[in-house]
Order: structure tokens, then C-alpha cells, then sequence
């Protein structure tokens, strides 16, 4: 049995990391409620202008359709990994990973596979098997829309001079703080409405024209679309992160309570012997 003294440093080692990782627990709270309204907000208005996109661009002559709604033969796939900088946030980042490396591994295998790596977590493991083009993980110090406009439009000039001829988003999807849903959404090029859950027919009045409207909607809409899946990552991240310092501050708080009672059963027997001792050396001086 450990002595004393190792039991209460042990016991002060758990209340201390007890203390930091139940203040990480509210500093994620305190965050995922801002990222929650933030994606809550967002999703009904990114859903629609990717409705209404597809609708339009489903009625689009195959002449008079968008550079991005070019459906080729699938050679050259580039895959988005979208993880955090941070960890200790459960398996919200190895998710991703194992994600990415079954799309490039089995769905998309015999063909040529690289990544673009939206933090560094992702990074620095997809790094040692694929090959990384493009990494950013800047964009999570001030994320804007401007911010990730800039790495959708490099998405977008991928893949319209043929670099890549599919691009794929992974990255998790908010539900609620215990779940995140590991999503694998194609981001280019854009499915035509037959191959989604469109099925609403709408007459609209175009104005100018159908063309010119649905040319300046797409680059718009695939923002928009980076946009939120980014925001949905780090709502999913402070989701993670709470719930995994939660479960690690009830952790700690057992191990402590077990550590004290085996503290007090140590001390116990310690005086015990002591008693013990004492009175074996009264009888054997009477004696």
C-alpha cells in the first residue's frame, strides 16, 4: 500500500487537474452557446439559397450551365478536412481524420486523392499520408465570411481549370452538445436538383436573365456553403470539448473520493499500529 504522503500528493495532483478541466468545461459552454446561435441562424438561409440554386440550375440549357456545375469523370478528388487547432475535445478531430482517410483509402481508391486541411489537428496527421495543397488554420483566430471566401474561391479555381474534377467538405455537424454527426458533403461540383431531395417545381421571373442570375448565385452559394460548414465545426468543437471535460471532471472527481478513502484507510491502519505497538511495549515492560 502507498504510503501517506504519496496518497495526498496524488489526492492534490487530481483536485488540481479537477480544477482545469472544470474550467475548460465553462468556457466551452460559454462559447458553444454563441456558435449555437450563430449556426442556428445561418442554416435556414444557406438550406434555401442552395434550394433555389439547384432548382435554377436544373432548368439551365447543358450549353448555357455553370463552369461549376460541370459533371465529369472522377480522376483527381480533393477533400476538405475541417478539424479544429485545439484537442481535448474527445474523438471531434480523429473523426475527421478517419473520414478523410476512408474517402481517399477506399471510397475514392486507384484514384488520385489529395487534402486541403482546415485546422491544425487534421494537418498534422493527414500530412504524413496524403499530400496537403492548401492548409489554413488562421481562420479560426477571426472567423468572417470574407475569411473563408478566400479559401472557397481557391475551391472554386481548383476545380474550374480542372486540378481537381470532384471536391469533397468533411467535417462535423452540430446537432446538439453530446452530438456531432461526421458529415462527407459534396461541395463541387453542384448537384443538379434530380440527385438531391428537391422536388418543388417553381415558376420564377427572371430578371435579367435565368443565366446571369444563377452565375452570380453560385459563387455566393458555395461561400455561403463553406461558410456554414465551418461554423458548424466549431459549434460541434465547444460541443465536444464540454461534454469530454464534463465526463473528465466526474472522472477526476471519483478518482479523488477513491483516493481520500484509501488515504483514511491507510491512516487508520497506521494508528492502529501504533496502538498496537504502544501496548505491546506496556505489557512487555510490566512483564
Amino acid at each position: 500500500m502507498a504510503n501517506l504522503k504519496e496518497i495526498r500528493n496524488r489526492i492534490s495532483s487530481v483536485g488540481s487537474t479537477m480544477q482545469i478541466t472544470s474550467a475548460m468545461k465553462m468556457v466551452s459552454a460559454a462559447k458553444l452557446k454563441k456558435a449555437q446561435d450563430a449556426i442556428t441562424a445561418m442554416r435556414p438561409y444557406s438550406e434555401k439559397l442552395t434550394e433555389l440554386l439547384q432548382n435554377l440550375s436544373a432548368t439551365l440549357d447543358a450549353d448555357s450551365g455553370s463552369k461549376y456545375s460541370d459533371q465529369r469523370d472522377v480522376n483527381k478528388v480533393l477533400i476538405v478536412s475541417i478539424t479544429s487547432n485545439r484537442g481535448l475535445a474527445g474523438a471531434f478531430n480523429s473523426n475527421i481524420v478517419k473520414a478523410s482517410k476512408v474517402l481517399a483509402n477506399e471510397t475514392y481508391a486507384g484514384k488520385q486523392v489529395d487534402f486541403v486541411t482546415i485546422g491544425k489537428k487534421g494537418n498534422d496527421i493527414l500530412k504524413k499520408d496524403g499530400t496537403i495543397i492548401h492548409h489554413n488554420s488562421a481562420i479560426f483566430d477571426d472567423l468572417s465570411f470574407d475569411n473563408s471566401s478566400d479559401v472557397a474561391e481557391m475551391l472554386m479555381e481548383q476545380f474550374a481549370n480542372r486540378s481537381y474534377d470532384k471536391i469533397v467538405l468533411v467535417y462535423n455537424n452540430f446537432k446538439n452538445a453530446a452530438t456531432q454527426i461526421v458529415m462527407r458533403e459534396q461541395f463541387l461540383p453542384i448537384l443538379p436538383a434530380a440527385a438531391t431531395e428537391v422536388t418543388t417545381t417553381v415558376d420564377y421571373i427572371f430578371e435579367p436573365s435565368k443565366e446571369k442570375i444563377v452565375e452570380g448565385l453560385i459563387p455566393k452559394s458555395l461561400k455561403t456553403q463553406l461558410f456554414k460548414a465551418i461554423r458548424d465545426s466549431v459549434a460541434s468543437e465547444h460541443g465536444a470539448r464540454m461534454t469530454a471535460m464534463h465526463k473528465a471532471t466526474d472522472n477526476a472527481t471519483e478518482m479523488r473520493d477513491a483516493l481520500k478513502l484509501q488515504y483514511n484507510k491507510a491512516r487508520q491502519a497506521s494508528i492502529t499500529n501504533e496502538i498496537l505497538e504502544i501496548v505491546g511495549g506496556a505489557e512487555a515492560l510490566a512483564g
